[in-house]
């Protein structure tokens, strides 16, 4: 797409950079865009559930496939009818996902093999997972904004680490094209 990586790099940092910040600015209209982007999913869905009902042979995945299709358009309609709802149980599945995550990670320090550093980490880890999990369910509220403003933080820091190796592999790369060049007119 760019002539380069480094540009491209460069471009997705600085894209990365703008929207974490926009996140941070107004974690309320996040929060709805990530709803409204929820609503476009489930239309997409709905579409290609349709498409997989209409390409099948057989009557039995025709109907399971409209029935999915008519669950993801409803899911779709919902979401925009009722974004705060919305928005409330999709906190709680980020909430679900990280209590469970936890756990996992808890159940994998008891691993056969694991180093007592690495144990102590996976535990750590676990346990910060499950208290984030349960901070949502106990206030879903502000688990919405603190998701937004979390995704903000990551734009920032993820746009920031991309722009930076996007120039540093610019001028590395202009470094090592300068290198090349020279050696081939020093061979000719």
């Amino acid at each position: 797409m760019f002539k380069s990586l480094s540009t491209s790099l460069i471009l997705r940092g600085i894209l990365a950079v703008a929207v974490g910040i926009m996140a941070l600015a107004w974690p309320q209209v996040t929060v709805l865009a990530l709803v409204i982007l929820f609503a476009v999913y489930a239309f997409i869905a709905a579409g290609l559930e349709a498409v997989r009902a209409f390409s099948s042979r057989s009557a039995g995945p025709v109907f399971g496939h409209l029935l999915l299709g008519l669950v993801d358009l409803a899911a779709g309609v919902v979401a925009l009818a009722w974004p705060g709802p919305t928005a409330l149980v999709l906190v709680l599945i980020v909430g679900t996902w990280a209590v469970i995550a936890g756990g996992v990670e808890i159940a994998a320090a008891f691993a056969a093999g694991e180093p007592a550093g690495a144990r102590a980490l996976f535990i750590l880890g676990g346990l910060v997972s499950i208290a984030f999990g349960v901070v949502l369910f106990a206030r879903p509220g502000v688990g919405a904004i603190t998701l937004a403003l979390l995704f903000g933080l990551y734009n920032l820091i993820y746009g920031a680490r991309t722009l930076v190796q996007g120039i540093e592999l610019r001028r590395t790369g202009n470094t090592i094209h300068s290198a090349v060049t020279g050696r081939e007119k020093t061979a000719a």
